[in-house]
């Protein structure tokens, strides 16, 4: 199944079944603040969407996507060629036993971590393996940011009620949270969580991002993101 982003520009063949990227991957691109020549990191990039999405906005970055399923890696890699995007690199590996040519520092490191702790589980089994973390997110916290190098920035993407045990890895400066509101007066749902490496400016509760309006279509500012590939502003934790 291949589905287009960011207007068409990127186009992404996903797994018919399971786990499919959409506005989270999207909106975790936009928030990465990469710029050319910089080397990124994707753990956890599934079918590649972000990796690419990211590779469309910032043509000069260089970009590693690590997955632990290769049929996904296959794809990713099949994504990138078929969008022409060169300098973009897809290792089927479990993120937290990376290959030691990957065990160095980058300037940008992103995921959209599991982040369902409990509840129901989805019958597929991949698609329950894509968003059950087990307990896990801390550890995908910790690694993020030890993969990042001092003075970059590591970027996660989560649930709004997993904020706290995510802020309860990280360290308390240099971390901005920006949540995506639904529409105006309605619970976050999803916060994206960035940290500066080394940063010691205060953490920023940001005013995040209204995605709908009164009729139930895009805000302007959402249409932003989504389709014209806008960035998202969370770098008040550059200081």
């Amino acid at each position: 199944m291949t589905e287009t982003f960011l207007d068409g520009r990127v186009q992404v063949t996903q797994l018919a079944s399971g786990f499919r990227a959409g506005l989270d991957a999207v909106m975790l691109a936009a928030a990465v603040p990469a710029r050319d020549r910089e080397r990124a990191l994707e753990l956890g990039a599934g079918a590649g969407t972000a990796s690419l999405c990211l590779k469309s906005r910032v043509p000069g970055v260089a970009v590693t996507g690590v997955e632990i399923d290769p049929a996904l890696v296959r794809l990713a890699a099949g994504n990138a060629a078929a969008n022409g995007m060169a300098n973009v690199a897809f290792t089927a590996a479990d993120v937290f036993a990376l290959p030691p040519n990957l065990k160095v520092d980058f300037d940008q490191v992103f995921c959209n971590p599991p982040f369902h702790g409990e509840g129901e589980v989805s019958p597929d089994a991949a698609r329950a393996a894509a968003l059950m973390d087990d307990g896990w997110l801390r550890d995908w916290m910790k690694l993020g940011l030890q993969r990042t190098v001092s003075g970059g920035f590591f970027t996660a993407i989560l649930r709004a009620d997993r904020l706290a045990e995510a802020l309860s890895a990280l360290r308390e400066r240099g971390v901005a949270v920006f949540p995506l509101w639904p529409r105006a007066g309605v619970a976050a749902k999803r916060v994206i969580v960035q940290a500066r490496k080394g940063s010691r400016a205060p953490f920023a509760l940001l005013p995040g991002l209204i995605l709908h309006n009164e009729s139930g279509g895009w805000t302007a500012e959402a249409d932003a993101v989504l389709r014209c590939g806008a960035a998202l502003a969370l770098d008040s934790a550059r200081l």
